[in-house]
């Protein structure tokens, strides 16, 4: 079986951006991250708050080319999901492009249909969950990059509470460094 594509919002990469610790996403993504246009677009437009994601949407970076959703079925699809499921409103076409559109990409490419989608979206995410689609959040993507032994779980653990500190709304971070083990 093939290694799943990760599909982080732009509220996860502003969250790992928050504390200079993208390198540690794309450690945990492991060559099998993307994102969607709207998401880099996004990203960008968050860059100018967070200068570390600067370098990740100058380019082609560890998240490849942004998907470009196209075709009027895929496009019909994340119109409805944008302004049915996240109440998108028609006067404000950009509000909840990023999670349209990924979703969209998820559900309709064959490629994608066992993607994690990573959000910190917690409506987002249980719509997706319910849809078959695997979710994480910041927390569970840590609770990965500890399992992996790429940090321990004391930096882990100091990593989310700084992200919580520079403003970033995360839940469920454990009292204990230890209670993101396993």
């Amino acid at each position: 079986m093939s290694r799943p594509w990760w599909f982080p919002d732009n509220t996860v990469l502003c969250s790992f951006a928050a504390v200079d610790r993208l390198a540690l996403l794309e450690k945990v993504l492991d060559d099998r991250g993307r994102w969607t246009q709207a998401v880099a677009h996004e990203a960008r437009r968050s860059a100018v708050h967070l200068p570390a994601l600067g370098p990740l949407t100058d380019g082609a970076g560890w998240l490849g080319e942004p998907i470009e959703v196209d075709g009027e079925v895929e496009q019909a699809l994340v119109e409805r999901l944008r302004r049915v499921v996240f109440g998108g409103l028609a006067h404000r076409p950009l509000q909840h492009l990023g999670e349209a559109e990924t979703l969209a990409v998820i559900e309709t490419r064959r490629e994608f249909r066992t993607a994690v989608w990573i959000t910190d979206d917690a409506d987002a995410g249980r719509y997706a969950h319910r849809r078959g689609i695997r979710v994480l959040d910041t927390v569970g993507v840590m609770r990965e990059a500890i399992a992996r032994g790429l940090v321990p779980a004391a930096d882990g653990h100091r990593l989310l509470v700084a992200m919580r500190e520079r403003g970033r709304h995360l839940r469920g971070i454990p009292l204990r460094p230890e209670d993101l083990l396993g």
